[in-house]
């Protein structure tokens, strides 16, 4: 029996779709990566946006075109699931996040082949389907936050810590297997652990303490902290801890205290620039990245310049921006002054220009210096190493460093790369052996 699994969206996605893999793995059945091959093929969705949506659709019905068993799971199916039982009679089976903790059972009831053993959806069965060497670590489900234009609350439901033993036992077999960095990952990972304290304290750096104490990690990366959770606790144990990366991932999604107020988001420009300062104080090296959203409703052009001036008076080395998706259900659906499309294209084509001019000089900044860099990739064909500093999450949201080497290097080695010269993104350097 052989399937194939599609999974999109996001990073915390994925590690669902690898624990998938593994309870496939496990049963016996092979993974393949070709839908024509495939007695089963599952597509895990992703329905945070209106882009993300389409590409879930227009995924399960280029999957269903090969009339094999089809399994749809992920947010989209979560959020829409009545719609695709009545619109696609195709899709064999529709498995929504509340179904998850039987995932093997329905697997087996879809395979229909009583010899093929099929466990539980958990971490000791996850398969990695991208890089051993840099897996993700999820620490956490749902959210509290409640911002007006997401729909993950409505998806993912409330804000549910893992525990901390289960973390560390999930991290210890990813270091025993290989990794090298651990990316620590949820919809709010600086709230980590204020669900299990007694005094509602974040768990985090307690955490990030503990990974950094495992034999064989040589980074521990953080990412998706919300601005106004980032205490002085947490970065004093950034500061101090030469394994955990001084890197900053902070969505602030805007400034303009009239839209952060509409968007039921806390903390104001202030605070900001505030936190800002603080961590580059501390941490001179700190890399920032951020995300933002434009063409909110009743977003002014005085409130876009802000965000501009912002941006440039504040520079991010990492930013992505998203225009304003109308999702059903939320708290911004109903509001008034709903931008057009064209309106919300012509700001985030300004405002991606800015930053690619401000990235483009904080690359150039980086010439002469050197990075501890993990070795990622080798492409035969121009004798380039690609590997990633702390500088660099392994996303595809940032670039990476490439760089050439007289001597042959092992994929998961770490060396020190001097940096040469800048491309686009990326910074192009060489090894010192």
């Amino acid at each position: 029996m052989k399937a194939g699994l599609i999974s999109l969206g996001c990073a915390k996605n994925l590690v669902d779709s690898e624990m998938i893999l593994g309870i496939l793995q496990n049963a016996g059945i092979e993974i393949v990566s070709d839908p024509e091959t495939a007695d089963v093929i599952i597509v895990n969705t992703c329905g945070f946006i209106e882009s993300a949506k389409q590409e879930a659709l227009d995924t399960i019905r280029e999957m269903a075109a090969y009339h094999k068993k089809l399994l749809v799971c992920g947010c989209y199916a979560q959020r829409y699931a009545e719609k695709l039982k009545q619109e696609m009679p195709e899709i064999d089976r529709i498995v929504t996040l509340k179904d998850y903790p039987h995932f093997g059972k329905i697997l087996a009831q879809l395979f229909e082949d009583p010899s093929l053993k099929f466990g539980d959806l958990r971490f000791e069965n996850r398969l990695l389907a991208t890089s051993k060497i840099s897996p993700y670590i999820k620490i956490s489900d749902g959210c509290n936050n409640r911002c007006a234009y997401c729909a993950i609350p409505l998806i993912r439901g409330s804000f549910r810590s893992r525990e901390f033993a289960d973390i560390i036992r999930e991290a210890e077999i990813l270091v025993h297997n290989g990794a090298k960095e651990l990316n620590v990952i949820s919809q709010d990972t600086t709230r980590y652990g204020t669900d299990l304290t007694a005094d509602g304290s974040s768990m985090l750096p307690d955490l990030l303490e503990r990974l950094t104490q495992m034999e064989g990690v040589e980074l521990v990366r953080v990412l998706y902290m919300y601005p106004d959770e980032i205490t002085d606790r947490l970065l004093t144990t950034f500061q101090k801890n030469p394994k955990i990366a001084h890197y900053f991932d902070i969505p602030i999604q805007h400034v303009s205290p009239t839209l952060l107020k509409m968007m039921n988001r806390r903390g104001n420009e202030e605070l900001l620039v505030g936190l800002l300062d603080k961590i580059k104080t501390m941490m001179p090296d700190a890399i920032l990245r951020t995300t933002l959203i434009v063409g909110f409703p009743g977003e002014t052009e005085a409130d876009f310049r802000q965000l501009m001036h912002f941006v440039e008076a504040h520079p991010f080395d990492r930013m992505g921006v998203f225009a304003y998706s109308r999702e059903e259900d939320t708290a911004a659906y109903d509001l008034p002054d709903q931008l057009h499309e064209e309106i919300k294209q012509q700001r985030l084509d300004e405002i991606m220009k800015l930053q690619k001019q401000l990235a483009a000089k904080k690359n150039k900044a980086q010439i002469g210096k050197i990075h501890r860099t993990i070795v990622e990739n080798f492409d035969r064909q121009s004798k380039f190493y690609y590997g990633r500093s702390y500088a660099f999450a392994p996303d595809d949201v940032d670039g990476y460093i490439v760089f050439q080497s007289a001597k042959k290097l092992k994929i998961g080695s770490v060396l020190d790369v001097k940096i040469t010269s800048t491309f686009a993104y990326d910074l192009i350097g060489d090894a010192l052996l």
